[in-house]
């Protein structure tokens, strides 16, 4: 067993629990009182840690945003816990064989919450509008690559077509990122969506009022009676208003779960949450899907061009250590995809901790340890720089260490979630720091391919074939096998450098029940009841 050095206990101490990303089990008290009857009325006080500046789910990435967003539109489908694709706003659905045509039955009597009806021409409008808001429909744009339009035969009737397969727009259309808004919504200035203030939508809440960096208030909506399949009940939320207040600190967070001043958050630190196991409290936990916390490299830059080097850094990467410290009882990231995605492998063979097969690639490479540990080559030091918004160090802080072992310096460079995206955009960075979370495997397309994202700044390769072809079969199987062989590629050569999978934590007071997961990770608010 590893001894954890002064240096890295302290990085222990300070670590958070991050929420935007994935892995992890049940964890804490249960959710309580699942059989108990509910109690309608009140309101429920969420600490979140981040304001994106904006409540429109359609424009929005970050977790937080997207909870609130999740309570205020309906999806065409919903994804169950174990990732099947049920029934929301479409009652039922053909797909072609070749995944280019989507055809949706909606159901009867649907409405947004200005009184005009869920039909096809909503459908329409809202896919359309996703694609015209282009880059600030930061999620649902990925969704929607190779749109050709949507056709309204009838009210009830919505057939969605694709240039090429599309496979995973099944998916798609369970996530709030696609999430119906009214039709004049969809044309409506993108600042005042932002803000709420021409947001309206389909779901059991309406806005009642968003001051950024301080709160929304969510107020229930009269007359709601379509939740989705897998919902306890049908009609109207029991909560008559959802407060959420912007907590950045993890320390306030947790002073003011434990002193009641918020009824529940998903932002506790990792250190703090046994004193909510029970005591008046309950935790829950659960992985969030798609890509988990990774270096990503840019292979423009002449010292990521070498493969050598790409792997040496991963090799040295312990992340059976990273799991025990960031959620003890947790598994080690185990593929290029989070464990909880649908069709995720298990490769954990290519993760292995293995500091002497990074020594001798660097070795291999050219890279010689100078006096000081860190290793030179041609006069230059083996250095790079990881850039990242999220709002803790820590985690990175330990990779550090464990990468410094075999003679690499990581730098790190924390910015702004805009500054970051900037530099994103600009290409100008040596390697990135984030998540994405989605419940379907082509998330890794979404962010690896190189017709697409192209994250690597690499050329095109076999890997890019591979996602490309798991995009275009509606066979379970095939499409499983072809994700397997993309897994192995983007991790073989280290296209793909996985540190962590985190969980998504309720702690919540134990007058709070019903409070739950969907498909995402995210929450769900329509079940919802405080004890009276």
């Amino acid at each position: 067993m590893r001894t954890r050095t002064p240096s890295t206990v302290t990085a222990l101490v300070a670590l958070l629990a991050l929420t935007a990303c994935g892995g992890g089990s049940g964890d804490g008290g249960a959710n309580p009182a699942a059989d108990a009857e509910p109690v309608a009325g009140g309101n429920l006080t969420v600490a979140i840690q981040v304001d994106s500046g904006c409540i429109d789910p359609q424009q929005v990435g970050n977790n937080d945003a997207l909870n609130i967003g999740r309570q205020l539109v309906d999806s065409l489908t919903v994804q169950d816990l174990d990732g099947a694709i049920q029934p929301w706003l479409a009652q039922s659905w053909e797909v072609s064989p070749d995944a280019t045509t989507f055809t949706f039955h909606l159901r009867e009597g649907a409405t947004f919450s200005d009184g005009t009806p869920v039909d096809s021409a909503a459908v329409k409008a809202n896919l359309d509008g996703v694609v015209a808001l282009g880059a600030k429909a930061s999620l649902g744009s990925t969704y929607l690559a190779g749109y050709t339009g949507t056709a309204t035969p009838d009210a009830r009737t919505a057939v969605v077509s694709f240039a090429g397969p599309s496979a995973q727009f099944l998916q798609a259309t369970s996530t709030m990122s696609l999430g119906l808004l009214s039709v004049p919504t969809t044309t409506a200035d993108p600042a005042t969506r932002c803000d709420g203030s021409t947001l309206i939508g389909s779901g059991p809440f309406t806005v009642r009022s968003y001051t950024r960096d301080d709160e929304a208030v969510l107020a229930k909506r009269a007359g709601y009676g379509w939740a989705p399949t897998g919902a306890k009940h049908t009609g109207e939320a029991y909560l008559d208003t959802i407060t959420y207040r912007v907590v950045p600190e993890a320390g306030v967070r947790t002073g003011a779960l434990q002193s009641h001043q918020v009824d529940a958050t998903t932002g506790i630190a990792a250190q703090d949450l046994p004193q909510f196991d029970g005591n008046g409290f309950w935790t829950e936990r659960r992985a969030n899907p798609g890509i988990p916390y990774n270096f990503f490299l840019n292979e423009s830059r002449p010292l990521f061009a070498d493969e050598r080097v790409r792997r040496a850094l991963s090799k040295a990467v312990d992340r059976e250590q990273l799991a025990a410290i960031l959620n003890p009882g947790d598994v080690a990231v185990s593929s290029a995809l989070s464990a909880s995605t649908p069709d995720a492998p298990d490769d954990s063979d290519l993760l292995a901790h293995d500091v002497a097969g990074a020594n001798a690639l660097l070795d291999e490479a050219g890279w010689t340890k100078g006096p000081d540990g860190i290793r030179t080559k041609g006069g230059q030091d083996l250095t790079f720089t990881v850039t990242f918004w999220q709002p803790t160090s820590a985690v990175l802080e330990l990779v550090q260490q464990q990468v410094r072992e075999v003679g690499i310096d990581l730098q790190l460079k924390q910015g702004t979630t805009a500054d970051t995206a900037a530099q994103q955009a600009s290409g100008d960075y040596d390697a990135l720091f984030y998540n994405l979370t989605r419940s379907d495997p082509d998330v890794l397309r979404t962010v690896f391919s190189a017709d697409g994202r192209n994250v690597n700044h690499r050329a095109r390769s076999e890997v890019d074939d591979l996602l490309d072809r798991q995009a275009a079969t509606t066979d379970p199987a095939q499409r499983a096998d072809l994700v397997a062989q993309a897994s192995q590629l983007l991790l073989s050569q280290a296209h793909s450098v996985p540190l962590i999978e985190l969980s998504t934590v309720i702690a919540a007071g134990e007058d709070v029940h019903d409070l739950r997961f969907e498909g995402s990770s995210r929450l769900w608010f329509h079940d919802a009841w405080k004890t009276a």
